[in-house]
């Protein structure tokens, strides 16, 4: 199911935020007077610091102690914590997980917070299935192509011909000879050249991170997308996946052939790997992935990146999954008022026009959205294709459902099975039953 979403630009009026004075200890906090605050994304470290410090500066009996893990430990840490009786007040939530969280009764309803002009669909993304809001939005993201001119220019190829890529699941399209292309092996022969040696390539046309599980919001959904198949029966809240259509199974064979041919990494190669560092120390030529990563694409020294519009599949449009993120507050927290005046804060102008303007993503109010557009372009970024998809209408939401950690405990094997060359993409017919299974 497609939705479109569509930026709001008026801005939010500013909010008094003085707070009475709040009793009892956060939940791991130090004292009555600390919110304690965790994130996973490094890069948004320094942005949100600097809300942290602003609402002090307005809450001064008020102070905010963030915490940065990366992505795995994050959530490992963050379960563990909740099962121990000490995690945070406030975290930053993910689609994926806050189902799980509810059905644990891990989340403070948030109906009573002030709400900003979010750009359209994010704040229902946060509702459950009780009609209870339990997250504020605090940004979104697409995906598009991030690519090494260098290489593109080396290969005889245009910027042009990145913006006019089309896909499909029989042959790659022009994406795949695009791909083939770019890739070199040691010898210096190109991927479709006679003589390529796939055992020995230098440089890969097509980046790879992982094998996506079963959501594949970076690796695989913008292909997906384009073919009229959904990952459930209807989204939010679907109670039946769909691993074992055909458009699926034909979309991740023909993705996981190109591993054979040698125009992506194998798998194995990318455990312990960082795919954008491995795209800045010059081994791919073309990355898929988020626009939470503009900045590190685009830090990379020496490199000269170019964003392009992900290719353009058999529904003749392209696609982007849509997701958002937000902030939640912790039902254990001890300081709960002062939890939700500070998640209260994340949500508002004030919070993520300063997020906007370190330009790292795209905040969820749509004037602190064009002030990251303009901190963008001031850096000589062109951000358009990420935004492309919210004008054109081509993005697609995010799987809410039900049992994502269960999903991901069968997805996640299974593609990996498929990418690494042990399992045929029809057995994802076998994992699709598991997986509906859960909802029975």
């Amino acid at each position: 199911m497609k939705k479109k979403f569509l930026m709001v630009t008026a801005a939010l009026s500013a909010t008094s935020l003085a707070l009475a004075g709040c009793s009892g200890g956060a939940g791991g906090g130090d004292s009555a007077g600390t919110i304690t605050y965790w994130l996973w994304d490094a890069n948004q470290l320094p942005a949100y610091q600097q809300c942290a410090d602003d609402f002090h500066t307005a809450n001064p009996d008020l102070t905010v102690k963030i915490t940065q893990l990366g992505w795995d430990d994050y959530w490992s840490k963050l379960t563990n914590s909740m099962a121990a009786g000490n995690a945070p007040d406030v975290f930053t939530d993910h689609l994926a997980k806050y189902p799980d969280f509810l059905k644990t009764k891990q989340l403070v309803p948030l109906d009573d917070v002030k709400m900003g002009d979010y750009a359209d669909g994010l704040a229902d993304l946060w509702v459950g299935q009780d009609g209870t809001r339990y997250g504020v939005p605090k940004d979104w993201d697409t995906i598009a192509l991030f690519y090494n001119k260098a290489m593109l220019a080396d290969a005889g190829l245009t910027d042009a011909d990145m913006a006019d890529l089309t896909w499909n699941p029989e042959d790659g399209g022009t994406y795949e000879k695009v791909i083939a292309h770019l890739t070199v092996d040691e010898n210096g022969k190109r991927g479709d050249e006679a003589g390529f040696d796939k055992k020995n390539v230098a440089v890969y046309g097509l980046g790879l991170a992982n094998s996506g599980g079963g959501n594949g919001q970076a690796e695989w959904s913008y292909l997906t997308g384009t073919t009229g198949w959904t990952h459930t029966d209807k989204n939010p809240w679907g109670t039946h996946y769909n691993y074992d259509d055909e458009r699926f199974q034909d979309t991740i064979a023909w993705w996981a052939g190109l591993i054979e041919k040698g125009y992506m990494p194998k798998l194995e190669t990318t455990v312990g790997a960082n795919m954008a560092d491995t795209f800045g120390a010059g081994k791919s030529a073309i990355n898929a992935h988020g626009s939470w990563m503009i900045g590190q694409y685009t830090g990379y020294e020496g490199i000269e990146v170019g964003i392009a519009p992900t290719p353009v599949g058999p529904s003749g449009k392209n696609a982007s999954m849509f997701n958002g993120l937000a902030d939640s507050v912790w039902a254990g927290t001890k300081n709960k008022e002062a939890a939700i005046s500070w998640v209260e804060y994340l949500g508002s102008a004030a919070c993520q026009d300063v997020v906007g303007e370190h330009a790292v993503v795209f905040p969820a109010i749509g004037s602190a959205a064009e002030k990251a557009k303009e901190a963008f372009a001031a850096k000589g970024v062109d951000i358009e294709p990420f935004l492309q998809h919210v004008t054109n209408g081509t993005t697609f939401l995010f799987p809410i459902t039900d049992n994502a950690a269960k999903i991901d405990g069968i997805m996640k094997p299974t593609m990996d099975a498929v990418l690494s060359g042990q399992a045929p993409a029809s057995s994802l017919t076998a994992a699709n039953d598991q997986v509906n299974a859960l909802f029975e």
